[in-house]
């Protein structure tokens, strides 16, 4: 299974950003993927997590700001990022678990103005 992760970048404070991971392979319904997201100094944390069936799971300091979706159509999952703060400021992964195996994207950095 291979991931690429894109849309991070530059935003400002309070703002919206959207996160997409395009995943590889033919049975991508069946993944659960997750975001995770890495400060400098940190440990790789979890964001959000959705199952094969649409379940999903945030870390607190996310809930009620960042939305994970997915379709299945796309191979895609999204993470929908909005009123950002400073501390969101990390890079962040798309993870993919399938049939007991992890998998990563390389990351993509999402910075936050103030």
């Amino acid at each position: 299974v291979q991931l690429v992760e894109s849309g991070g970048g530059l935003v400002q404070a309070a703002g919206p950003l959207r996160l997409s991971c395009a995943a590889s392979g033919r049975t991508f319904s069946r993944y659960t993927m997750g975001w995770f997201r890495q400060a400098p100094g940190n440990l790789r944390e979890l964001v959000a997590t959705i199952s094969s069936g649409g379940n999903t799971h945030y870390v607190d300091s996310v809930k009620g700001r960042f939305t994970i979706s997915r379709d299945n159509a796309k191979n895609t999952v999204y993470l929908q990022m909005n009123s950002v703060k400073a501390e969101d400021t990390a890079v962040y992964y798309c993870n993919a678990e399938a049939a007991r195996r992890y998998y990563w994207g390389q990351g993509t950095q999402v910075t936050v103005s103030s």
